[in-house]
């Protein structure tokens, strides 16, 4: 390769590096990750236990969300050879990291909750929006 080519791939595995922290970052932010995470660094969870653990989640966003956030490294899956199979879910190494993490960003959340209520409805009183709105994002 010639010398003048060398900062493309040096700006490839710089946009790689960032492109790979956005994800984990969306990845774990997302909906239904936080919540599974948090079940799962209790000690190994079943898909049962998870479905039951996750209120409103669906069988099918439950099986997407395990599949990525497996994918991302953040829990292993095990399949014990039993009629019928038994599969659990365990936090990895990289997700007990992160609970301490995810435990304060809940317990803000629940600390400030009626705050942010009352903030949306001061704010949907002088904007002439509603509840509505909250649904689109």
């Amino acid at each position: 390769m010639s010398q003048g080519n060398t900062h493309v791939i040096q700006d490839l595995a710089g946009e790689r590096a960032s492109c790979t922290v956005l994800e984990a970052l969306n990845r774990i932010s997302g909906k239904w990750a936080i919540g599974i995470l948090l079940n799962v660094s209790h000690g190994p969870a079943r898909f049962t236990e998870l479905e039951r653990a996750v209120p409103g989640i669906s069988r099918r966003m439950l099986t997407l969300t395990l599949r990525n956030l497996e994918r991302d490294g953040l829990i292993s899956r095990t399949v014990y050879a039993t009629v019928p199979p038994k599969v659990e879910y365990r936090a990895t190494s990289m997700a007990d990291e992160l609970h301490s993490s995810l435990t304060a960003l809940t317990t803000w959340a629940e600390r400030h909750r009626e705050m942010i209520a009352d903030a949306r409805e001061a704010y949907d009183r002088e904007h002439g929006t509603s509840a509505e709105a909250d649904a689109d994002h």
